[in-house]
């Protein structure tokens, strides 16, 4: 496609850019390819930059993108700084979030709903979570997405107990809050707390079922994390790469080998994906502890990619 005959059609412009940087999220680098060609980009063009940018496997893309607007002194509105930010927080940047946060009040976009939000999930994740609480405290309405963000902040420091005081004491609890309780307990160890919230999780998707399956391998209870992936299908849940790694690791036992084999179907079924290589040297991996002569796995492992 020549971009020389979109740049004077805004719209398609808008349409072509959204689809390439936030829907097809593989393809950003398309998108910013494409963005480059474009003579003057309007407000919505950059933010969509950003937001697809932060959201890709490359978020520093989005800082990039953000710097770049700063030199073409183009104003920023509520949307541009929560899309900086959520990179930040993806990289673990905290002097550069310190700094989107200063440009947030200069711009007066503090007491913005979404720009709070933000700035709560930041200091929770990465910054200091006195001021993600002191913001969570001042929110003038709290939604799920505050409560969340408190949640999972003190979740991943390891304060489980306030994490599930503020879990408990949540209006109305949403998936990913869920999931940042179970995976919490999981990364402590703390099975039976995990199974207690999983069983009366309202709705399961594929990472509480994936936060399940690698607890149980990590605490070495590998045929736990394989019945439970029989219920994963049982319950119509398709499995994803992630899943597939965890599974993976629990099949190093030769008693397993058979579900290994089978497993090693459904990645061929699968395709390769963005874990290709870690999906092969995991069953290179497999087989060779399960003392198999890997020369036909190996052989279709190369058929599918998932070995250079």
């Amino acid at each position: 496609m020549v971009i020389n005959g979109f740049n004077s059609n805004r719209i398609a412009l808008r349409e072509l850019i959204y689809a390439s940087a936030v829907t097809f999220s593989a393809s950003i680098h398309y998108a910013h390819n494409l963005f480059a060609q474009i003579t003057q980009p309007d407000l919505f063009m950059w933010n969509t930059m950003l937001r697809g940018s932060a959201q890709s496997l490359r978020p520093s893309l989005a800082v990039s993108i953000y710097t770049q607007m700063e030199k073409r002194c183009i104003r920023p509105d509520s949307y541009t700084f929560p899309f900086v930010l959520k990179a930040c927080t993806k990289l673990s940047w905290l002097v550069s979030g310190l700094t989107v946060h200063g440009k947030i009040v200069k711009h007066g976009f503090e007491y913005n709903k979404f720009a709070r939000n933000t700035l709560i999930y930041f200091h929770a994740n990465v910054g200091d979570i006195r001021i993600a609480g002191q913001l969570f405290d001042g929110s003038a309405k709290r939604d799920v997405v505050s409560w969340s963000a408190m949640t999972a902040g003190y979740a991943r420091r390891g304060e489980l107990d306030v994490a599930r005081k503020l879990f408990d004491d949540m209006p109305v609890k949403d998936l990913v809050s869920w999931n940042v309780m179970i995976t919490g307990y999981v990364k402590q160890g703390k099975m039976e707390n995990a199974r207690e919230l999983f069983d009366i999780l309202p709705k399961r998707d594929v990472v509480s079922w994936n936060a399940m399956i690698s607890g149980y391998v990590l605490c070495g209870e590998n045929e736990k994390a394989l019945k439970m992936y029989e219920e994963m299908r049982g319950a119509g849940e398709y499995p994803d790469e992630v899943t597939m790694l965890h599974l993976l690791s629990a099949c190093t036992d030769s008693a397993f080998l058979d579900v290994g084999k089978r497993i090693h179907r459904s990645i061929i079924e699968m395709g390769a994906g963005e874990l290709k290589l870690f999906l092969g040297n995991a069953l290179v991996d497999m087989y060779a502890s399960s003392a198999v002569s890997i020369s036909s796995p190996l052989r279709s492992l190369h058929v599918l990619g998932l070995l250079l």
